[in-house]
């Protein structure tokens, strides 16, 4: 069983948070799955994924090519098509508590100074928690990455 991670960015953009957690996932050996809800963004961050002046190189895709199933990191707007065993949610992309369940990890990335995002992760929260879905949220508002909730 999985588990759902939130992370409240406070202190730098989204695509930098999302970076480092990408890192990260590739080198516990996941397969991921970056769940957006607009195309245009989510071709944004392809962009910057690949031109951002970061020391690890993050092999990825934008969802609609022919090789789709062999992104090791894959953008989209849906399901996942590549055995994604990660996914990160960003600008509210829906997640539910049976894919907590299902995937080894799931990330919900949410700006902390967009009231809406703030209203989406807290009814993103709710019926994770709900279901007795293992959750965690995490603020960086210290400077650093801090737990300050678990179910």
């Amino acid at each position: 069983m999985g588990a759902a991670y939130f992370y409240h960015i406070t202190r730098r953009p989204m695509e930098d948070t999302l970076g480092m957690l990408l890192g990260k996932a590739r080198q516990a050996g996941w397969r991921v799955a970056v769940r957006g809800t607009d195309l245009g963004r989510l071709a944004w961050l392809d962009e910057r994924l690949w031109t951002a002046e970061k020391d690890g190189f993050l092999p990825h895709g934008l969802a609609g090519g022919p090789h789709d199933a062999d992104q090791p990191i894959l953008l989209t707007t849906g399901a996942a098509s590549n055995g994604a065993t990660c996914v990160m949610s960003v600008d509210g992309a829906a997640v539910s508590p049976e894919e907590v369940a299902a995937l080894d990890r799931v990330c919900i990335l949410f700006d902390g100074e967009d009231p809406e995002q703030l209203v989406t992760a807290r009814a993103q929260w709710k019926p994770l928690k709900d279901a007795s879905a293992s959750a965690q949220y995490w603020s960086e508002e210290s400077g650093r990455w801090e737990k300050k909730a678990e179910t």
